[in-house]
């Protein structure tokens, strides 16, 4: 898992972005992704420091 870095608001969904070594990766979840994982998306957007990204399972984690 990779802390998420920064996001970005897609017309469907969102951009996570995270650092994989010196490489900057992203992924997009669209808004029904994030709702199946119960993720408010708003506070994905303005909190993304709060998150974690399981990229095997393209999941988004709360941190705790």
């Amino acid at each position: 898992m990779y802390d998420v870095l920064t996001t970005k608001r897609m017309e469907n969904g969102v951009a996570v972005y995270w650092l994989e070594g010196n490489e900057r990766k992203y992924d997009t979840f669209n808004f029904q992704d994030l709702i199946d994982q119960k993720i408010n998306a708003l506070d994905l957007l303005d909190n993304p420091s709060g998150y974690k990204i399981d990229v095997s399972d393209h999941k988004v984690i709360m941190k705790k």
